[in-house]
């Protein structure tokens, strides 16, 4: 900043007050504004957040943990919220957990020492109780983002809703004339509650869903393979599967091409997320749309406190919900009138 003020002829408070933008006493001139913005971008200028902080000032830092960086779901969801902490002039600093609470609880204190203005949980962390504790206790505030079903929330949550996409899922393939649904799913997060939808819907409507139609696996393409594995051994076999996310139904889909099993011919198959790879599969997959960057730019509005919320709501803290949407593509038809009379 001295090196700045000694190129632009002015005091060092003066650019203080123009690179923080900051209110003065005695107005700054548009051309003495212009020329110091310039030199400290010609000379590389950064504010440093840490002594930000020490001043009190927004160190315009989001911390980021999110519990599995290896899903391609995330990685959309991090390059969402990047972009949309940049229109709001904040930097993301990332740490990965794989829900695993003491490494959870290692980024968060390193995102706290770094002096974030706020953390972002991205995925489902809230059966860490000693997690969710710590961070309530902190100062800083917390965010979560696909946090989960509820459960006495001491942060503000941002998510879809997963009754309605499953649902959704459902009325289309039983327009299609399946009766025979089976539900692949892992037990965390969002995807509880997706599985939850589907007994619901499936036992009001009166569809064939016995429990070896729910396979729980981990939630990659070989838990998807696994799963149409175990399901191609029931008697009846479903002629339509749901999952609880694109990676599953992506697995399913090629697990089917590698037993001879025909999609959509023989098998019916709906993704959750609509991640940039579900158009890319053969078929094209049908899947149920998660509004990604609607539901990071609300989170990052409770973030940064454009939000109402305050630590003070405690379990009142408000959760949001957007609404999905069914996407409608090739790995879904109509069944076969020799499937449906077995």
């Amino acid at each position: 900043m001295n090196d700045v003020a000694a190129a632009a002829g002015v005091s060092q408070s003066t650019v203080s007050r123009i690179l923080n933008d900051a209110p003065a006493r005695v107005d700054v001139s548009s051309d003495t504004r212009e020329r110091v913005q310039a030199i400290a971008s010609e000379l590389g200028y950064r504010p440093h957040p840490i002594a930000r902080a020490l001043r009190g000032a927004p160190t315009m830092l989001l911390g980021a943990v999110v519990r599995d960086i290896t899903d391609p779901f995330f990685a959309a969801a991090i390059e969402a919220l990047s972009i949309e902490a940049k229109e709001h002039g904040y930097s993301v600093v990332l740490g990965h957990a794989r829900a695993k609470a003491d490494e959870a609880l290692a980024l968060t204190a390193v995102l706290e020492a770094r002096h974030c203005d706020a953390i972002i949980l991205l995925g489902d962390f809230g059966g860490e109780r000693r997690l969710v504790e710590d961070l309530y206790s902190s100062q800083v505030r917390v965010v979560g983002l696909w946090h989960g079903l509820e459960r006495g929330r001491p942060f503000p949550t941002v998510g879809v809703d997963n009754r309605a996409g499953i649902r959704a899922a459902l009325d289309h393939l039983v327009g299609c004339g399946h009766r025979r649904i089976a539900y692949v799913g892992e037990p965390v997060g969002d995807m509880l509650e997706r599985h939850a939808a589907y007994r619901e819907y499936a036992d009001a409507a009166g569809l064939v869903a016995p429990r070896d139609y729910t396979r729980q696996v981990e939630n990659t393409t070989a838990g998807g393979g696994l799963a149409l594995a175990a399901l191609l051994e029931q008697r009846p076999r479903p002629t339509a599967i749901i999952t609880g996310t694109d990676m599953l139904a992506m697995g399913v889909i090629h697990a089917a091409y590698e037993s001879g099993v025909s999609v959509p011919g023989e098998l019916s198959v709906v993704g959750f997320d609509d991640i940039p790879l579900a158009s890319a599969t053969v078929p094209s997959l049908t899947t149920v749309k998660m509004p990604i960057a609607e539901i990071v730019a609300a989170g990052v509005a409770l973030a940064i406190g454009n939000g109402r919320w305050s630590a003070q709501d405690g379990e009142h803290a408000p959760r949001t919900t957007f609404q999905p949407t069914l996407i409608v593509r090739g790995s879904t038809a109509r069944v076969a009138a020799t499937a449906a009379a077995d």
